[in-house]
């Protein structure tokens, strides 16, 4: 602890997880994620690790998961896009059961299978979906290879304190991306879970974890009285972002992963411009801070969002604001980014248009 060390992303999370007391992975390798199954395995080899398995598919590695987490273990997988596709149906049932467990996606172009480059495309996916039915997960956006390590830690606290799914969305920059870190001190939260992991019942009644409840009332119960008030506590509870410039912004700009490093540096040289520029960064993209925007809205000449995707995160900062100013995208898909220059001449030519510029 201490240390300070060169690190790629997705080994970072790989090595936070096994301080975090991460007690299993089960994955399917693929790119551009496949560093962190092979770093774990090396763990796994020294003993750090107790359960390791690279499994046949990534349907057999979600419902490992979802073993592991039913008996109390915290459990861990990772992959990317089309593999997360094939967690969907896992990842609903670990809702619909309440069981604790940490996904990555470290998120590829595509749709299909597109490329190994970085996207953001299952923005949608990650925040909306999250498989069939109702139900969210708290889904954590890094942007830096220290931000890897500690969400991958927090993001266990936080599966074991809903007991429910949590996702560390990611991208393909930020997984192959070297920084020099410090690993934090693991803060481990304990939780009792004897009163409902399936341990062996050893005189006392079974524990039934399960996901389907034929009745219609009993399901409507355990979705509107046990899920949704969960739902509705990390919506208040879980929502974090950061701030850069805000104070005096005229222009605001929302941007999360690898694109918010790109934003934070061309809001600087907006500002040297004449142009008050500001970043909003999501750290949770659910819950979204969007009682921040909406206040932040009311005050600000437009908003602009800069995306890895055809306008995802745009439709939510929309909402949020709810008319009270023009909100823009500027997006790049196919695995590129956009540039400091593109960024900053977008601001510029919405300043100019605004009548905002000094």
């Amino acid at each position: 602890m201490g240390e300070r060390i060169f690190i790629k992303g997705n080994e970072a999370i790989a090595k936070a997880a096994v301080l975090a007391g991460c007690d299993a992975f089960f994955g399917y390798p693929i790119t551009p994620s496949s560093e962190i199954p092979e770093t774990l395995a090396i763990e796994y080899e020294k003993g750090n690790l107790p359960i390791f398995l690279q499994t046949e598919s990534e349907i057999a590695a979600i419902n490992m998961v979802m073993g592991v987490a039913s008996c109390g273990g915290r459990a861990m997988t990772a992959s990317s896009s089309p593999g997360i596709s094939l967690k969907q149906e896992g990842i609903s049932y670990l809702v619909g059961m309440e069981l604790p467990a940490v996904i990555v996606n470290v998120n590829r172009g595509g749709p299909g299978l597109g490329n190994i480059g970085p996207e953001q495309s299952d923005y949608n996916q990650a925040t909306k979906t999250v498989g069939h039915g109702s139900g969210h997960m708290v889904v954590l956006a890094p942007n830096s290879v220290q931000e890897m390590a500690e969400f991958t830690m927090e993001a266990f606290n936080i599966a074991d304190r809903y007991r429910n799914p949590v996702m560390i969305l990611t991208d393909g920059y930020l997984g192959q991306m070297k920084e020099d870190i410090v690993f934090p001190e693991p803060r481990v939260e304990h939780y009792d879970k004897s009163g409902w992991a399936t341990t062996g019942a050893k005189g006392r009644e079974p524990h039934i974890i399960s996901s389907i409840r034929l009745s219609h009332d009993e399901l409507e119960e355990h979705v509107s009285k046990t899920l949704k008030p969960k739902f509705d506590l990390m919506e208040k509870k879980e929502v974090r972002y950061e701030e850069h410039l805000t104070e005096d912004a005229e222009i605001l700009l929302i941007a999360f992963g690898t694109p918010s490093r790109v934003v934070r540096d061309a809001i600087e040289r907006a500002r040297a411009k004449g142009v008050k520029a500001g970043l909003l960064r999501p750290q949770t993209l659910w819950p979204f801070p969007k009682e921040r925007l909406r206040q932040l809205g009311e005050r600000v000449q437009a908003m602009i969002c800069v995306e890895l995707n055809l306008g995802q995160m745009v439709d939510d900062v929309r909402l949020a604001v709810s008319g009270s100013c023009p909100v823009e995208l500027l997006n790049r898909v196919g695995g590129n980014l956009p540039s400091e220059v593109e960024v900053i001449q977008k601001i510029v030519e919405v300043a100019n248009r605004l009548g905002v510029t000094r």
